[in-house]
């Protein structure tokens, strides 16, 4: 068996399937699902997110320069797929989702209450890249649901059942494999 050769396109799969929530100025809110996001710096900590100029909060994010990334669950796996292909020009999908919003610490855009994890985010940079607009931004503030959290009172992954999106689909995340510096540990018998 040998490697078929494809024309040149995003195959970086999978990626998070995360929720956006934005507040404009007027405080109308939205929420909008993006798979082209992640980790761009650990000091200070910041992420990426790219948008489509056309879609409806494109213009509060550039109005604001602000947006929370809200971490998705396989519980949340209907209500990313909804908010991912209405627009919010045309209907509440925070209402029509039954989704509950709590106000953000530092950005005026709100959380999702059903997310284990929210990332509020203030714009730094905006790259203008063709299809997509990628914003930079700095991280300000994060919440986790303490319902998450382990016994050692860290954050637990397993417990929040994450997703991902490839090709079209939406995953349950598995189970982890290791911990970092787990292939260059020394072995106890």
């Amino acid at each position: 068996m040998g490697k078929q050769s494809w024309k040149p396109g995003n195959m970086l799969y999978p990626v998070p399937a995360v929720l956006i929530t934005v507040a404009d100025k007027d405080g109308k809110t939205n929420a909008f699902t993006v798979a082209w996001t992640g980790t761009v710096c650990s000091d200070p900590p910041m992420v990426s997110i790219s948008v489509r100029p056309e879609r409806y909060s494109h213009h509060i994010i550039e109005e604001t320069q602000e947006f929370v990334i809200n971490l998705t669950t396989g519980g949340l796996a209907y209500a990313t797929d909804y908010c991912g292909v209405k627009s919010g020009r045309d209907v509440d999908k925070i209402k029509e989702m039954n989704l509950h919003l709590i106000p953000g610490e530092k950005v005026k855009a709100p959380l999702l209450e059903e997310s284990p994890v929210n990332l509020e985010c203030r714009v730094k940079q905006t790259l203008r890249l063709g299809t997509h607009d990628m914003y930079l931004a700095e991280v300000v503030a994060v919440h986790a649901d303490e319902k998450y959290m382990d016994e050692k009172g860290r954050f637990s992954l397993d417990r929040a059942q994450p997703i991902a999106y490839s090709h079209g689909g939406y995953y349950l995340l598995g189970k982890k494999l290791g911990t970092f510096g787990y292939s260059v540990r020394k072995r106890t018998s």
